[in-house]
């Protein structure tokens, strides 16, 4: 897909929406140095244009028990990686499903309340038709977790 060509009040925009999405317009356009009204039209034209695609609370998993982070390959069988990734992304659990490549074809990120809540789900997806196989990897401690960085918006 070709990167939509943005302007310097665009970009201007989108970073200070990605550092604090609570901001007002008003605020974006003291803080970028244009009128509230340039804002308020390129917000919209952005999220028309699906740059922006929501707006969100950045959560805490851990302080609300999460402790249990987990990075699980998946190798699928007989060319039904997309069925099988659609199921997976549908758990709670679930951060992400990414399509890869290697020797696995699937990286899911998910969060846990427990070892126990882990187990259950690898062994739900090892039930799955055209799974062959996992590799759990249990994260042992987050150095960066970012959803978007203001830095990649050039």
């Amino acid at each position: 897909m070709r990167a939509l060509q943005l302007d310097d009040v665009d970009k201007a925009i989108l970073r200070e929406l990605v550092k604090d999405a609570r901001l007002s317009y008003r605020e974006i356009a003291k803080r970028i140095g244009v009128s509230t009204a340039t804002v308020a039209n390129k917000v919209r034209k952005l999220e028309r244009l699906g740059v922006i695609k929501g707006y969100t609370a950045l959560l805490d998993l851990e302080k609300l028990g999460y402790d249990v982070a987990a990075v699980i390959e998946v190798v699928v069988a007989k060319g039904k990686i997309p069925e099988v990734e659609e199921e997976i992304a549908k758990s709670c659990n679930v951060q992400a499903v990414y399509d890869v490549t290697g020797q696995s074809d699937a990286m899911i990120i998910a969060r846990f309340k427990s070892r126990a809540e882990l187990s259950k789900f690898i062994k739900r997806i090892l039930s799955m038709d055209y799974v062959e196989r996992t590799v759990t990897h249990v994260v042992l401690s987050i150095r960066k977790e970012e959803v978007a960085s203001p830095e990649l918006i050039e």
